[in-house]
């Protein structure tokens, strides 16, 4: 599957003469509005970007952005719909200006990369209603080398003192003709739906991150960061290629409501002119605050393994009676497991009491602190302690967000008494369906994207901060880089992860881990549990090589990732399993040797603790030949490469998907290696030092 002047450093200007930009639009792109004037202007450090606001003859608010004086986002609209008020949207004049350049670099406690540059200039511009009360408004643009992140803000003001939101009306009107990849948003699965490759002029509405790339090759993706408070944003079509922000709504009334003063969370725009250049962007980190916890030593990245695959394959149940999966004995087990191979925890789900019960959607029977009678949680947390291993905790709602906010603080306090540093959270209900609590008391349901859900997941992550537990969120809403802010939220899932491999229904097609890479992980660290290496789900073989289930290991970042499969399949592929047990999880640099959307890529990570590299390459349903220049590594020093690759006859039918060759080469920074990967195939290496090159 595939893609069918050096500026000053903050150059910002009242310009009320100048007229907009009026480009010959694509279809649909535009804004049928009398003549704008530019009010104020920003370009990148590197002048290449450029974004211009401005106001027409009616007031109202729009931006454009230019690249390399190029128009890729024409005139777009700026503004809200409110239900306690008139629109913030026309008879604005300009009230104020101001701008500012920032250059930092700064450190995460964990991550892709161990240092972030935080490099941008930024333009304020206050907007004022005087014909509403002098109502004031700001729109806030800080523009990067790579892109461009924009928010709202509303200061205190006595004639808005709270702000019901029903719409926002921010657009963004791509003016070239565009290929999207993208996925619904706001339907029954939510963040579950394979991606779909169209003409943008086909996208109905979608979730994002959302990735196109324009027919003059220029690439961008549509986000949000920092998303506080407020309801996640999904990306309607209004007409031909112009967008416009879907807030997702509330059950109990206006989609937002904040009281004055508040911010909205940034809108963002990745621009690139290559796929790989995308990847390596930290515009949604940077857009966020930094760390609020303090000390977060206590936060550790880790490879797991867990009772959980087992259960996807129907092999014991998450309920208790004969096949419970979840008990003392067969914990001890995987404990044992895990100790003996170097991972520092071991998931168990289904073993709470509430699993019982029709608890889909429902979960009103969960007990976050009970176990059920053959589990026990206390010894067993021991047991594993005594050997280096982790118990992970589990708390599956059910969708009942309400019932486990009643419990949440003492379920984290008996996690902190047992040792229990992680817990896997979950949420399955279908969208829509989730039970909330509303400030009188009452219970409603409304969806997991809205402002009100979107409260609950932090306030979650908050809380058990407290108790020093970290946090992988499934079902979640989606990630807008607050790991910043909050670094024991660790990872989540946040779209089709490896269990429909299990169910069949359908599987995931070969392109969709590609896919995922351009989109998904474009918001930061997911939880795909890989690792299954004997190719088969419940339903149906997995699509896929063994050796591209080892490259994903690199390829889709998580601080913490699982061993999938089962512990006996594991010791079928005892080969194979080495590189599993290799791979690093907490990365020092992490670069994008190539790539393309919908059909491959290959990650270089050097390992934050050692001075050995990984790298990982998949590809769609095509066998593909890459070349790879190893000039990331050390010049001067000798590599053994580790390599795990597709065999001569590996395919995606039948036995031809273990067709793998596992060997040893020795390389320096000079060298380049040839990637031959398989349909639906990858290849995996790991790098490391053996001393001084020979001259």
């Amino acid at each position: 599957m595939g893609f069918k002047i050096n500026a000053c450093l903050v150059s910002v200007c009242l310009l009320a003469l100048a007229p907009a930009v009026s480009p010959a639009f694509a279809d649909g792109v535009g804004i049928a509005a009398p003549a704008s004037s530019i009010i104020a202007t920003a370009q990148s450090p590197d002048g290449q970007l450029q974004v211009d606001i401005s106001l027409d003859g009616e007031g109202r608010a729009a931006y454009q952005v230019t690249r390399k004086g190029h128009l890729v986002i024409a005139p777009s609209r700026l503004g809200f719909v409110l239900t306690n008020g008139p629109k913030l949207d026309g008879k604005f004049t300009l009230g104020g200006m101001s701008s500012a350049s920032h250059d930092e670099t700064w450190e995460q406690p964990w991550g892709e990369r161990r240092f972030v540059r935080d490099y941008y200039n930024e333009v304020r511009v206050d907007l004022v209603q005087a014909t509403y009360d002098n109502r004031k408004m700001t729109v806030v643009f800080r523009v990067f080398d790579d892109g461009v992140g924009f928010r709202y803000e509303l200061p205190d003001q006595a004639q808005l003192k709270q702000a019901k939101i029903s719409e926002e009306l921010t657009e963004f009107a791509v003016v070239d003709k565009a290929t999207a990849l993208w996925a619904l948003g706001g339907e029954l699965s939510n963040l579950e739906y394979l991606y779909k490759q169209t003409p943008l002029d086909e996208v109905s509405q979608a979730q994002t991150p959302m990735t196109i790339k324009t027919e003059d090759g220029t690439y961008i993706a549509f986000h949000e960061a920092a998303l506080v408070d407020y309801p996640a944003m999904w990306i309607r079509r209004v007409d031909g290629q112009r967008l416009r922000t879907q807030l997702a709504p509330s059950a109990i009334g206006p989609a937002a409501v904040r009281m004055a003063p508040f911010t909205t969370p940034w809108r963002t725009m990745i621009i690139t002119d290559n796929a790989p250049a995308l990847l390596t962007s930290n515009i949604e980190l940077n857009l966020n605050e930094p760390n609020k916890l303090g000390d977060v030593s206590w936060v550790k990245p880790y490879k797991y393994v867990g009772i959980w695959w087992e259960m996807h394959l129907e092999k014991s149940t998450w309920a208790s009676g004969p096949k419970h999966g979840a008990t003392t004995e067969n914990t001890r087990k995987y404990m044992d497991f895990a100790a003996r191979n170097g991972f520092r925890g071991v998931l168990v789900e289904g073993w709470n009491k509430g699993w019982d019960g029709v608890w889909y959607g429902d979960g009103k029977d969960f007990s976050f602190t009970e176990a059920y009678p053959d589990f026990d949680i206390r010894a067993l947390s021991a047991y594993g302690l005594k050997k280096g291993v982790h118990l992970i905790g589990h708390h599956e709602t059910g969708g009942n967000i309400a019932h486990y906010e009643d419990q949440m603080d003492d379920a984290f306090k008996l996690d902190e008494s047992l040792g229990i540093d992680s817990v896997k959270t979950g949420y399955v209900h279908e969208f829509g369906a989730a039970q909330m609590r509303a400030a009188d008391g009452s219970i409603f349901y409304g969806n997991t994207d809205s402002q009100q859900a979107v409260e609950h997941y932090l306030k979650n992550v908050v809380t058990a901060a407290k108790y020093h537990v970290a946090i992988d969120t499934h079902e979640p809403v989606k990630d807008t880089g607050l790991r910043r802010t909050y670094p024991n939220w660790v990872s989540r899932e946040g779209a089709r992860g490896q269990e429909y491999n299990a169910w069949g229904n359908p599987i995931n097609p070969p392109e969709h881990d590609v896919n995922l890479v351009f989109t998904r992980m474009l918001s930061g660290p997911m939880d795909y549990t890989p690792g299954v290496l004997t190719l088969e789900g419940n339903k149906k073989d997995l699509l896929s090589t063994q050796a591209k289930q080892l490259a994903l290991y690199v390829v889709l970042y998580s601080p913490i990732q699982m061993a999938a499969d089962l512990p006996e399949n594991y010791a079928k592929y005892p080969k194979a399993f080495q590189f599993i047990k290799d791979v690093a999880v907490d990365w020092d640099q992490s670069l994008v040797l190539n790539g393309e959307i919908g059909d491959y890529v290959t990650f270089a990570r050097k390992d934050r603790h050692s001075d050995n590299w990984f790298l990982g390459s998949i590809t769609d349903e095509n066998a593909r030949t890459l070349s790879v220049p190893l000039a990331f590594l050390t010049p001067g020093i000798t590599y053994t490469a580790e390599i795990y690759r597709d065999g001569p006859n590996a395919d995606l039918k039948g036995d031809a998907r273990f067709d793998i060759v596992i060997e040893k080469q020795t390389v320096t920074s000079a060298d380049a290696l040839t990637l031959k990967l398989a349909p639906g195939g990858g290849e995996a290496i790991r790098f490391v030092p053996q001393g001084k090159a020979k001259k």
